[in-house]
């Protein structure tokens, strides 16, 4: 079976030390895939390479068997990304904002229409109730939400994508309990809530809470740069993760002290 993407012995230099050395993995579809490491460890640096918007200093990422850069712009739009500070565009209201996850499948003219007048707004208020809010947010300014619905309008404008792959940059990080949960778990449901938006059926999350592998049926974790660990995280024990964080880590909650 081919693979949905590939890094192969993928390096990637830094001022001092590598960011990433010699790594190698294969996701498949349907894998929802923990990403786990301490700070500075290269799991940025790895989403970045394997969406495309960084490039590797050696060695090759392939999308469905084809390097990612000789594939269409159309086809790179598959992989979605959730950046951890969002980027969503200040200016905008949120169903421009939401809008801007299909301007890969839509023309300039009609990305520019958007910017004037929002369009589609149904199916954009279907990827808002995906991501947990209501329709009635759409006219309303990003500046004027809480950190809590910001973090929901990038959701939706990912649903709006459509894409094959979701690569996630810390999406829990100063949320509190509640909102993670909820958050975690819209973001690894398998299953379109209606007929008109298929959710992804693989997804990367870039943790900084071990205590929340069990969600997930794989882990990497990554240090200095190099990947120490690839298993299933059932299979994860908490020596793996001492030895991934160090004596810091508290396994008892699998959270770092």
């Amino acid at each position: 079976m081919t693979a949905v993407l590939e890094l192969r012995d993928v390096s990637l230099r830094g001022r001092d030390t590598a960011r990433l050395d010699h790594v190698s993995l294969s996701l498949q579809a349907g894998e929802t895939v923990a990403l786990l490491g301490p700070s500075g460890a290269g799991k940025s640096s790895l989403l970045s390479i394997a969406n495309g918007s960084l490039k590797p200093d050696a060695g090759g990422v392939y999308w469905r068997g084809t390097e990612l850069h000789l594939r269409p712009r159309q086809e790179r739009r598959q992989i979605g990304t959730l950046w951890q500070d969002l980027r969503l565009v200040e200016e905008l209201n949120v169903a421009q904002n939401v809008n801007s996850g299909a301007l890969g499948r839509r023309s300039l003219l009609w990305a520019l229409t958007n910017l004037l007048l929002p369009l589609e707004r149904e199916a954009c208020g279907r990827c808002l109730k995906q991501a947990g809010l209501q329709p009635d947010l759409l006219d309303r300014p990003v500046t004027s939400l809480s950190g809590g619905q910001r973090q929901r309008v990038a959701l939706a404008r990912l649903f709006r994508q459509r894409p094959g792959l979701v690569l996630a940059d810390e999406p829990l990080s100063s949320l509190d309990p509640a909102l993670v949960e909820d958050l975690l778990t819209t973001l690894l449901r398998q299953s379109p809530l209606d007929d008109h938006d298929v959710l992804p059926s693989t997804t990367v999350i870039c943790l900084h809470r071990p205590d929340l592998i069990q969600r997930f049926n794989r882990v990497i974790g990554l240090k200095q740069g190099r990947m120490v660990l690839d298993a299933p995280a059932k299979a994860i024990t908490d020596r793996e993760l001492k030895d991934l964080y160090g004596p810091a880590i508290n396994t008892a909650k699998g959270a770092q002290a």
